[in-house]
């Protein structure tokens, strides 16, 4: 059985668990515990905090973990990078507050910053030959400067609110996160096998995100022009309807395209149009 370490609460925790039920592995997840095993998948999920994940997988107690590529690069254990993500994104920047002028980096030489990520930071200070004073601080990081405990923080950023309602802005992104999948170095070989599986399924999953199948009716002789605008995964579906003249389309569009292809699609005729989610997609 492959042991996973996830996170056991936060928004990392509901991207995890969303992935895994997409990936038909079912959990019961009703009261929590530390450990739960799938009914139907050879896994089982370890709950953990976000910085004993990658301690954990590393030394052997999981065999892979879900976790913020910030808690993995700030605790540098020996682990594996098998799969980015793509979720759960976020940056580590360093903010001060708002009436501050700033000037660059040289701003923070003599500055004392708080943070929870302090070997990012320094590493980010050395190689930019920065001398300032860091304080590393658990929980609020980002009431710091408002108590006078520190001149900036280095910290987490999403949508930036936090800091807006601590009157801080953000001055320099010094790195951007998202949710990797990492996995102990000596796995057996009938872990690795579960976990090739599990990584199919991500796959099926990932591959599905924005995507949408689309049908729609075509006059024959608007069919070429149809397929030079759509920009399908290999070559679209054409079928002949029952009404002689027309034909069925069928294809997988992009969601970010979706709008702009489609206003094209009915200026050369097409009709009917239907749209589909879709749940996975086996390339």
């Amino acid at each position: 059985m492959l042991r996973i370490a996830v996170q056991s609460k936060g928004r990392l925790y509901e991207d995890t668990m969303a992935l895994l039920e997409e990936a038909d592995i079912k959990l019961s997840t009703s009261k929590r515990t530390l450990l739960t095993q799938s009914s139907n998948f050879p896994v089982e999920v370890l709950f953990l905090r976000d910085d004993d994940i990658p301690q954990c997988v590393a030394s052997g107690i999981a065999d892979v973990g879900v976790v913020g590529e910030n808690e993995f690069v700030e605790r540098a254990e020996d682990a594996d990078i098998i799969q980015r993500l793509g979720f759960s994104k976020c940056r580590l920047s360093l903010a001060i507050h708002k009436e501050v002028d700033y000037t660059g980096l040289e701003w923070f030489n003599g500055k004392k910053i708080a943070t929870s990520y302090p070997a990012i930071l320094k590493n980010f200070l050395d190689r930019n030959g920065i001398k300032a004073e860091i304080h590393v601080i658990t929980g609020s990081v980002e009431i710091a400067p408002g108590i006078g405990l520190a001149d900036a923080i280095f910290d987490i950023v999403s949508s930036g609110s936090t800091l807006i309602s601590n009157n801080l802005k953000e001055v320099e992104v010094v790195m951007k996160s998202e949710a990797l999948l990492i996995g102990n170095k000596g796995l057996s070989d009938e872990k690795k096998e579960i976990l090739k599986e599990l990584l199919f399924r991500i796959g099926a999953v990932k591959a599905a995100e924005d995507k949408k199948y689309v049908l729609m009716n075509v006059p024959a002789d608007k069919v070429k022009d149809i397929i030079e605008v759509l920009p399908g995964i290999k070559s679209p579906t054409v079928m002949p309807l029952a009404t002689e003249g027309w034909s069925s389309v069928h294809t997988v569009l992009d969601e970010k395209r979706f709008w702009e292809i489609i206003g094209k699609l009915k200026a050369i005729g097409a009709q009917g149009i239907l749209v589909l989610p879709i749940e996975k997609m086996i390339l």
